[in-house]
């Protein structure tokens, strides 16, 4: 459709977005739907927004203004589009498609959404947009200033205790995977290597062979809390990557056991200060059910 009609990208994909796409007379919104010779392709400008996808249920939005949006990202489907994937159906543009159809009339709905911060793929809660660039602008000074209040709920490997890691984290530590800095290390301009992190650590309960813990972070570094957790010798269930120095028995998951339960911050347009928590999704709850009534290390990890 894009070599088609001689379309940037952007404006192709805004047309597919809200339905106005028609192959051989069915509305298309899918970005990799592949046409034959003799189909016929139209553009039907006048055709009502189409609602929301199917799989984004009601209460995934949990709140939306003329500022910003928070919303409940479920486990496995990505914040935004990223370079390295094909993955269309990002989390972002399904909220934007959630909202041209509860209001379809409104000017904000025409620009995609502003992304302040991002959750991994495989990590389920809270998320903030923002729908203005006056909100973005003022959100993201906050997240700059490490004033947001973020919470996370995480099940670990093993006991842990309670305490705060304090670290800096580079890309790339010569394993191709991101982890913290050698201390007192610099460059050759003499500046310290990696990005400053720091994350506090609490202990929600204590399960068979694991532990609950909460995770309140003053920065935002990629991955950091499941860095932080593994180097401490406590990698989160269902870790992947940040799990290869643990020797224990590792108990399974079905994806990584972290939540994002708490988000708070100052309302960009009222000034007041502003806080949501999200209860655990269910797979989070089965995982746990299962490890407090584990007898022992050995069955939970089976």
């Amino acid at each position: 459709m894009k070599l088609h009609f001689g379309l940037p990208w952007t404006k192709a994909r805004a047309w597919l977005d809200t339905g106005k796409v028609f192959v051989n007379g069915n509305c298309r919104t899918a970005h990799d739907h592949k046409v034959s010779q003799g189909d016929r392709i139209e553009l039907r400008m006048g055709t009502p927004k189409r609602g929301p996808r199917p799989d984004l249920a009601p209460e995934t939005i949990i709140f939306f203004d003329k500022q910003i949006v928070i919303a409940n990202k479920p486990a496995g489907v990505m914040t935004v589009p990223h370079p390295q994937s094909d993955e269309t159906d990002t989390f972002d543009r399904e909220v934007l498609g959630y909202l041209r159809h509860q209001d379809p009339d409104t000017e904000l709905n025409k620009a995609s959404l502003g992304v302040v911060h991002r959750i991994d793929k495989e990590t389920s809660g809270l998320l903030v947009f923002t729908r203005t660039f006056r909100a973005k602008q003022h959100l993201s000074d906050q997240f700059r200033q490490h004033t947001i209040e973020r919470k996370y709920l995480a099940i670990v490997h093993g006991d842990m205790k309670e305490q705060t890691i304090r670290n800096r984290l580079l890309r790339d530590t010569g394993d191709g995977i991101r982890g913290a800095a050698p201390k007192d290390k610099a460059n050759q301009a003499g500046e310290e290597l990696g990005r400053r992190a720091v994350t506090h650590v609490e202990v929600v309960e204590r399960l068979s062979g694991a532990t609950l813990v909460a995770c309140r972070i003053e920065t935002g570094r990629t991955h950091q809390i499941r860095i932080h957790l593994s180097e401490a010798g406590h990698p989160i269930i269902g870790e992947k990557v940040y799990i290869r120095a643990y020797k224990e028995p590792i108990i399974p998951a079905n994806r990584v056991m972290l939540h994002a339960a708490e988000l708070g911050f100052i309302h960009p347009r009222s000034g007041e200060s502003v806080h949501w928590e999200q209860g655990l999704p269910q797979d989070f709850k089965i995982r746990l059910r299962k490890l407090r009534h584990a007898p022992n290390r050995e069955s939970a990890a089976r």
